[in-house]
């Protein structure tokens, strides 16, 4: 098999050892010591040798290497600088990789970034990953593909449907902004060191948001909010007239926000503004 600079256990123990450092629990750190399901991850972001990439949180390096050998550029964050060394000695030498010592949660990502098509793959801190991602989604637009690797019960939350205990608001901006699929689960054991939760990699691919899609994610926020009052209660407070909006929308004043669709949060939205 071509080398394509993935890391075993033994590899990534040794990195650590070498240059002094350990997993910093405040930042996340689980380092993914499996390169079958590096290459897995990498696999389902589909790139070429045009491909624009940006990784969150580079960690020592193994699935950046492995983006650097598909893509035309590879543009990694890590917030640890004390990595850094370690960075140095595993893509350093690569080109096609620009390393930013930044913290990816707290900047302008869509500036950041500038134009062309970019994909997103990434091995996500648990603390951060949802925050990101719905970041990703409502304002950098020319991220068009999400590769991640999440906690488990937060990639059921993003890709859950009306109904379902998990449906909430991560579910519906995810709903409105792309179409989200479960590529393969990923048990505790391929990390380094172990967490106590299993994991996911989820796909999404960005689509057309409408155009009421902000003045919805607000109203399913109000609702969620209060999830256990019927929306004519919960609404009330965002909603002049909550019930006779939400008949125009088609919407039973009765029901609750884990029962409606994003779509049907839309139809909201379309209906207040026809009313104003």
């Amino acid at each position: 098999m071509v080398d394509d600079g993935t890391q075993a256990r033994s590899e990534i123990r040794r990195l650590l050892r070498v240059h002094g450092q350990q997993p910093t629990y405040s930042y996340g750190q689980n380092f993914l010591a499996d390169p079958n399901i590096v290459r897995r991850l990498v696999a389902e972001a589909d790139l070429d040798n045009s491909s624009q990439v940006v990784e969150i949180g580079a960690g020592t390096g193994t699935i950046t290497s492995a983006l650097a050998g598909r893509a035309r550029s590879v543009v990694a964050y890590e917030i640890d600088r004390s990595l850094a060394p370690i960075l140095e000695e595993t893509v350093g030498h690569l080109e096609n990789v620009e390393l930013r010592f930044e913290d990816a949660a707290r900047i302008d990502l869509h500036a950041a970034l500038g134009a062309g098509v970019w994909t997103m793959v990434a091995n996500l801190p648990y603390n951060v990953g949802t925050g990101i991602v719905l970041d990703t989604l409502r304002h950098v637009s020319q991220v068009t593909r999400i590769v991640v690797m999440v906690q488990r019960e937060v990639a059921d939350r993003l890709l859950a449907d009306e109904g379902s205990k998990t449906y909430g608001l991560p579910s519906v901006i995810v709903g409105l902004h792309a179409e989200g699929r479960f590529a393969f689960a990923v048990p505790p054991q391929v990390f380094e060191p172990q967490p106590r939760v299993a994991s996911a990699v989820i796909v999404l691919d960005r689509k057309e948001a409408p155009a009421a899609a902000a003045r919805a994610m607000k109203l399913a926020g109000v609702a969620f909010g209060q999830r256990r009052k019927m929306l004519r209660r919960s609404l009330a407070a965002i909603l002049v007239d909550p019930t006779s909006i939400l008949v125009r929308a088609r919407i039973d004043p009765t029901a609750r926000p884990e029962q409606l669709a994003p779509s049907e949060f839309v139809r909201i939205a379309e209906a207040e503004e026809l009313g104003a």
